[in-house]
């Protein structure tokens, strides 16, 4: 198994399952497959915890690196190989330092594993490759549970948008439906809607049938003129 999950689904516990249950839910709602909601891959680019430890956690299985230093280095690791330059490029040491606001010593050592990184020098990062707070620091299984938490909201959108277009149909569909009201003549509304009836009825009032054949000649001039200016 390494992008996704079939039936049953993740048998991931505690609160990460409890979204993840969620999730599965919404996605069954929606037509959509385990495999594109759980695929590990995008999971594991969204949270910064490593694929393994990904397919691991949603499998229920105890995973994940306790130590924040070590933790730190594998999402920083993940990062820079996942959040490129326009040129398709990694950042240079130098450009981290400069876009982080330190020494590029410091991201050097924080890099390698040299230094000890602190909260300042993890939000500074996570701001400069545009990433949310806790990106570098959170628990794998938390950092996995808020991945699948922005997952469900996308999910509930999408829901969302889908009833609403489903209840205008329904609506459309009762309007088409419904009888005229008693006494409404359909030819009449129709006449009305297109603003046909206004024109015979002007027409009505001229005194002979020449004026009236003036009138249909200006009309057929106005509609050639219109469909020549139309683009």
């Amino acid at each position: 198994m390494t992008d996704g999950f079939s039936d049953p689904g993740p048998a991931a516990t505690g609160p990460l399952g409890a979204i993840a249950a969620r999730v599965d839910e919404l996605a069954r709602k929606l037509g959509m497959s385990q495999a594109e909601v759980f695929d590990v891959h995008q999971l594991s680019d969204a949270s910064g915890v490593p694929s393994d430890v990904v397919e691991a956690l949603l499998d229920g299985r105890p995973a994940g690196e306790p130590d924040l230093q070590a933790r730190f280095l594998q999402r920083f690791s993940l990062l820079r190989g996942s959040r490129l330059k326009p040129n398709g490029r990694p950042y240079t040491q130098q450009e981290i330092a400069d876009g982080a606001g330190m020494s590029r010593q410091q991201a050097g050592a924080l890099i390698n594993g040299d230094r000890r990184p602190t909260m300042e020098h993890c939000d500074a990062i996570q701001r400069f490759f545009k990433v949310h707070a806790g990106y570098l620091t959170a628990d794998d299984a938390e950092a996995l549970a808020d991945a699948l938490l922005r997952t469900e909201q996308d999910l509930l959108h999408t829901f969302a948008a889908r009833e609403q277009e489903r209840a205008q149909e329904r609506e459309r569909e009762r309007e088409l439906d419904a009888p005229a009201p008693a006494g409404e003549d359909p030819l009449e509304k129709l006449l009305q809607d297109h603003g046909v009836r206004g024109i015979a009825w002007r027409a009505a009032q001229l005194p002979t049938d020449k004026h009236r054949d003036k009138v249909a000649e200006w009309l057929d001039m106005l509609l050639e003129n219109v469909k020549r200016t139309d683009p």
